[in-house]
């Protein structure tokens, strides 16, 4: 049976991203970087391409500099579709 749900959760289609809490100034909502590196066509350098998300977080315990994991939800307002799942890392 457990198996069978952690299956479900695998094939549910939603984004995960992993990312630093960078404020959690608003109510119940805080804004996670996500860090992506890609390879430039042309210059064959590395870059640092940030997402800044806007995730709900019901009980207010993530707090900034936290390593967290948002999957995506439904709109909860105009800019906010993503929801905190986990805390990671504490920030120190």
């Amino acid at each position: 049976m457990e198996e069978q749900m952690s299956e479900k959760k695998a094939r549910s289609g939603k984004k995960e991203f992993v990312g630093i809490v960078k404020s959690d100034k608003m109510n119940k909502t805080i804004v996670v970087a996500v860090e992506n590196k890609a390879l430039h066509p042309l210059y064959k350098k590395y870059i640092t391409r940030v997402k800044r998300l806007k995730a709900h977080d019901e009980a207010n315990e993530a707090k900034t500099g936290d390593r967290v994991r948002v999957v995506e939800c439904r709109p909860i307002s105009r800019e906010k579709c993503w929801k905190l799942v986990e805390i990671l890392e504490k920030a120190r």
